[in-house]
């Protein structure tokens, strides 16, 4: 598993934005997340050594977790981008993003269905936002999608979006002012899930977390440790 990150810095869109990690980082370090910009490692997919490329092949690429790869102030370098893709074919790349209504303006050419090295999840905080962003997702040409309810701040439903979905994600948000995640709405989620066949993972829990009617107050490591311990993931049989 790897991490390519061309560009950072990003533009609050929605309500699941209000606490993002990536602002939050940035205020820590006292950095203009506003200020989108290439960073040093834009060309990683193709750098080489003299034994060949610095990325072995056959490993998942986790792609701009420091901003949004289809964020209108990238446009002009994305295709850059698109290419080593391409060229890597090797690699399996994995995006997620809050602009999914942006994606047919920002494909290559060669488009066609899309890539078969590129997962595309869709991320989404509330019913408002589900029903308008995968209803987009359903129609669009991509090989490989997922749908990531994280943040989540409220029970929602996306039982009628699952169609040639591969996996669900869920989580709650990590912030001293967290909204609270309630663990019945992983459970509803997880059970729309198998329904469809569709793999389930619950990632993490929120920093204010409801279970059986009590309030926990959770500290970072334990929103994953938590999430595992409770041991509701499932996968289809292959």
């Amino acid at each position: 598993m790897g991490a390519w990150n061309p560009w950072r810095g990003c533009r609050r869109v929605s309500e699941g934005c209000k606490y993002c990690f990536i602002h939050e980082g940035d205020k820590k370090r006292a950095v203009d997340t506003s200020k989108i910009e290439k960073t040093a490692q834009f060309d990683a997919p193709i750098r080489k050594t003299k034994n060949g490329y610095k990325m072995k092949g056959g490993q998942r690429v986790f792609v701009c977790f420091s901003s949004d790869f289809l964020v209108e102030e990238a446009d002009s370098w994305r295709d850059e981008c698109w290419q080593m893709i391409k060229e890597r074919s090797d690699l399996n790349f994995m995006f997620l993003t809050k602009r999914i209504e942006r994606l047919m303006d920002c494909v290559p050419e060669d488009w066609g269905d899309g890539y078969e090295n590129v997962t595309i999840g869709v991320s989404v905080e509330n019913q408002a936002r589900a029903d308008q962003r995968l209803s987009l997702l359903q129609k669009l040409p991509i090989k490989h999608k997922t749908i990531a309810c994280q943040p989540l701040l409220e029970e929602i439903t996306i039982r009628d979006y699952l169609t040639d979905i591969e996996v669900v994600v869920a989580g709650g948000e990590y912030h001293k002012n967290a909204r609270p995640l309630n663990y019945d709405w992983m459970l509803k989620l997880r059970e729309e899930a198998i329904s469809k066949g569709v793999a389930f993972e619950f990632r993490q829990c929120g920093t204010h977390f409801i279970k059986d009617d009590q309030e926990y107050q959770l500290s970072y490591r334990q929103l994953f440790s938590q999430a595992k311990k409770a041991g509701i993931n499932w996968y289809p049989d292959k």
